[in-house]
């Protein structure tokens, strides 16, 4: 496949991972959204269905890794280096899309959910107001990007490399396409269900980002959106959900070589 057909394979693969799955976070967030709290099992299920739609797209294009983590696996496994940079960028470039595409699609939902009293009014809401827009995380930034439960930068590291692992080994095991480079489209359905699976039982700690194109993107895109009140990007902990899928990604490539090559 040639680097034109990655780049655009990648770069609407993951845009629409990130319109889907970042959409399912907005609807069970946001006010005056028909599906506000419809709960973590809505979420878990919205980003599996994301995943394979995205790859049912795109597999014939570019493989369809959507995820760093899932480009440097195959990458170590197979020595395939040359294309890593133009299948990172183009999830990269991707996934700011696809966030893009989430904050248009729920333009009233963001305004109605970031301009109720509930958020803006109280007790120094204008000293809140002011803080979070510079510092802390918002009320709508979890529809852009992860962030944990427990803040703690080691348990929350184990826990992107463990869910990491299971997807990447998941993929290398079943997933593989014909030429070695990703997921065919009949392993979409089961690498849908395996990230359901994960965010149902290891999403609870971090909001499960295995991706860091998939956090990275939607997270710079949040700090340039001009939403009222949305509080600041968390940029303290965006390196977790990147160093620990990469790490994960090569955990499971080092897995996999010995123990099922």
């Amino acid at each position: 496949m040639s680097s034109s057909d990655i780049f655009i394979g990648e770069t609407i693969g993951t845009a629409v991972l990130i319109l889907l799955g970042g959409g399912v976070c907005a609807a069970v967030t946001l006010k005056r959204s028909k599906a506000q709290n419809a709960g973590w099992v809505a979420i878990a299920f919205g980003w599996g269905f994301a995943v394979m739609t995205a790859v049912y797209m795109t597999a014939h294009l570019s493989g369809a890794h959507l995820n760093p983590a899932v480009t440097v696996a195959l990458a170590i496994e197979n020595g395939g280096w040359d294309d890593v940079p133009v299948y990172v960028i183009g999830q990269l470039f991707g996934a700011m899309i696809g966030a893009v595409l989430v904050w248009i699609a729920y333009y009233g939902q963001f305004l109605a959910h970031l301009t109720d009293k509930e958020i803006v009014g109280g007790p120094g809401a204008q000293d809140t107001a002011v803080a979070r827009s510079t510092t802390e995380p918002g009320p709508v930034l979890g529809i852009f990007s992860t962030g944990p439960e427990v803040r703690n930068p080691v348990y929350n590291l184990a826990t992107e490399i463990i869910g990491t692992v299971v997807l990447v080994l998941a993929i290398l095991t079943q997933g593989l396409n014909d030429e070695g480079n990703g997921l065919g489209p009949l392993g979409a359905l089961i690498t849908a269900f395996v990230v359901v699976s994960i965010g149902l039982s290891l999403g609870g700690p971090t909001g499960y980002a295995i991706n860091p194109a998939r956090d990275l993107g939607p997270r710079i895109v949040h700090s340039l959106l001009p939403l009222p009140n949305k509080g600041g990007s968390d940029w303290s902990y965006s390196w977790v959900p990147v160093v620990g899928p990469l790490i994960g990604g090569a955990v499971a490539a080092g897995i996999y070589s010995i123990a099922f090559a």
